[in-house]
């Protein structure tokens, strides 16, 4: 792939995971080939990443009896402080966006679910660190979430090992950071808006806050990638897949050598659209610094250290709407 090609590809890459925890050639080359797409498009599909397929038609089956659920139900469990639960449409507002002007709410709703917390956990009520809600008189719901949550999970401390490797660093060398990770597993559902104006979205244009994203999309299409050049570029969907994203964290983490990457999301379809993004994250004390095998010679960080939790919390409060009267 010559260095136009990778800037201004067609379709994204795909890259197949088959087996890479147990043959060290296989994960090296998988790893160049990681550092690649993220130095350019940022974005890419994986493959074979030995999440059961059971699990991820469990997971689209919950999200679409919980979006089927009178409102009122799923008001119940209006999100919380700590960022869990039921998101109702247009309360998401992305103002933080480094992309565009975003002006007009996001025509999406979604249920939130983060890592769990211990009530006797030290971090128990500091933020982000709090109870899960779960609806009532969903059978099957929490279980089906719960499985998919922890698959997601192993799935994305195997892939950073990947991503040290490709950092030039041990296998094992970013683990310290994902210790407690804060993770987040969205259910998203976007009604049908074939008639939106070129301001509407599902999600406006924006880049992801943290370290990786790790996106299931159902047949529907709707997310589009913003390629070099400036041009949008459909991400439509290849079964048995997922897609992955570099956040602002993980660039910053690099200095800027991976690209945390401009998306936006338009179901311009006549049916609705689902999709579960899981946000893998590091712990909120840890502190992210400029890796030293991402820094050239002669070359200066970027970017100043930053406290993951201070960095996260400042990006809710101002997108979503719950938080404006919580913070004043």
């Amino acid at each position: 792939m010559n260095d136009a090609a990778a800037e201004n590809p067609d379709r994204l890459p795909i890259v197949d995971l088959q087996n890479f925890a147990f043959d060290e050639a296989g994960a090296d080359r998988i790893a160049a080939e990681l550092d690649e797409i993220f130095r350019t498009i940022g974005f890419c599909y994986i493959a074979n990443t030995g999440v059961a397929p059971e699990l991820v038609d469990g997971i689209f089956e919950a999200s679409r009896r919980f979006h089927a659920m009178p409102a009122e139900a799923k008001n119940a469990i209006a999100i919380n402080e700590f960022h869990r639960g039921y998101m109702a449409p247009k309360t998401s507002v992305i103002v933080t966006s480094s992309v565009a002007k975003v002006t007009k709410p996001n025509n999406s709703e979604s249920f939130m679910l983060m890592h769990e917390v211990a009530p006797d956990d030290p971090e128990w009520g500091k933020p982000l660190q709090g109870p899960n809600q779960w609806p009532a008189d969903l059978p099957g719901f929490r279980e089906a979430v719960t499985a998919y949550n922890g698959a997601l999970e192993t799935m994305s401390r195997r892939f950073t090992h990947l991503i040290a490797r490709a950092l030039g660093l041990d296998p094992a060398g970013l683990d310290s950071y994902f210790e407690k990770p804060t993770t987040y597993l969205r259910m998203l559902h976007y009604p049908s808006q074939p008639d939106a104006a070129p301001d509407e979205f599902g999600s406006a244009p924006h880049t992801d806050y943290g370290y990786i994203t790790v996106l299931l999309q159902d047949g529907v299409g709707g997310l589009e990638v913003r390629r070099k050049d400036g041009n949008w570029l459909r991400a439509t969907p290849v079964p048995g897949t997922f897609v992955v994203n570099v956040g602002d964290m993980l660039s910053r983490w690099t200095n800027g050598r991976w690209q945390s990457t401009p998306h936006r999301v338009k179901n311009v379809s006549s049916v609705d659209r689902y999709s579960v993004p899981f946000f893998f994250d590091p712990a909120m004390s840890n502190t992210i610094a400029c890796l030293p095998t991402c820094i050239e010679p002669g070359e200066s960080p970027r970017f100043e250290p930053v406290l993951y939790g201070d960095y996260v919390m400042e990006r809710l409060n101002k997108n979503y709407q719950y938080r404006h009267a919580a913070t004043g």
